[in-house]
């Protein structure tokens, strides 16, 4: 799944750094520098990150404004997009339009990679995803693609939970934050075997995330978005979901899955009324744990995050 560099010609990369106008694409390896970059689109680029919080390299996609190489004196807003589970960083340019979406808005679209359960959090073996994504890729943009410091963040499943534990752990850190069918509530009733049930997929060891549920609960209270609400003052949010197999059409699989979570979500938006958070929410009937609802779900709150981000609609 990680993005490698092996087997890029250097006239590949030559012919990206002309496109982009990027001075330096080798060489530097350095914890959160990037090592290499290669074009996959008109404007889509796979950048290698040398990352300390993970302990290996790993990928970001991003996808350059149209002016990048010619306004060389501006600086870009920055949305992140998340993947969800058994996924990676690619999702986002395959599944979608994000950048013919794009084109011509003067912002980065980043899409980092957060593993294979698409948990971007800070596991009790080690690898820190959360840091990666809040602290090291941001940095490298800053450093390197002329990144300003105004981001929003979006994601879906368990992206979505990345969405919504980033800006509530790092309170200013995004202008806005959204969640299509995230995981919002990780103590929520059936939530935690879900979330154990993600890891064991991935052949992961038990307990590998935030240890056991019930002997760690406050490790888990920790990393929950509803627990860590408090830290959304002030910051645009939405949240979207459906509720599966009720008013399904019968693709039971991820009719149930976002049945499961529907729970989650109305605690996690119940719990930021009670705190006069305010929040855009989408709860529809039926609707199944997939990119044909998300994709819709993405426009329906492109204005709120255009707006955070200082973009027109």
């Amino acid at each position: 799944m990680p993005y490698s560099t092996a087997g890029i010609s250097r006239r590949s990369v030559t012919r990206a750094a002309a496109v982009t106008g990027l001075a330096a694409l080798f060489g530097v390896t350095a914890a959160g520098r990037a090592r290499a970059a290669t074009q996959v689109g008109a404007r889509t680029f796979d950048v290698s990150v040398a990352s300390a919080a993970l302990g290996r390299s790993a990928a970001v996609r991003l996808i350059l404004p149209s002016g990048f190489d010619t306004q060389t004196g501006r600086t870009y807003p920055v949305l992140y997009l998340l993947h969800g589970a058994h996924d990676d960083y690619t999702s986002w340019t395959r599944e979608t339009d994000i950048e013919a979406f794009t084109e011509g808005r003067d912002l980065i679209v980043a899409m980092p990679e957060a593993g294979p359960t698409g948990l971007p959090t800070a596991w009790r073996s080690g690898a820190d995803y959360e840091t990666f994504q809040v602290q090291e890729v941001p940095a490298l943009l800053a450093r390197d693609y002329r990144a300003s410091g105004v981001r929003a963040v979006a994601g879906v499943s368990t992206g979505g939970y990345g969405a919504m534990a980033h800006a509530a752990r790092h309170p200013g850190a995004f202008a806005a934050a959204a969640s299509y069918s995230g995981i919002l509530d990780t103590m929520a009733v059936g939530v935690p075997a879900l979330v154990d049930a993600i890891v064991a997929r991935e052949s992961l060891a038990p307990h590998s995330l935030w240890g056991s549920p019930i002997l760690d609960l406050l490790v888990w209270r920790d990393f929950n978005p509803r627990a860590r609400a408090t830290g959304l003052r002030g910051t645009p949010l939405y949240v979207s979901s459906g509720s599966g197999v009720a008013g399904g059409l019968g693709d039971w699989l991820p009719e149930a899955l976002e049945s499961l979570l529907w729970p989650s979500a109305h605690l996690f938006t119940d719990t930021l009324a009670l705190l006069g958070i305010p929040v855009t929410t989408h709860y529809y009937s039926g609707g199944g744990h997939s990119w044909a609802y998300w994709k819709g779900e993405f426009s329906a709150s492109w204005p709120m995050l255009a707006g955070a981000l200082g973009l027109p609609e």
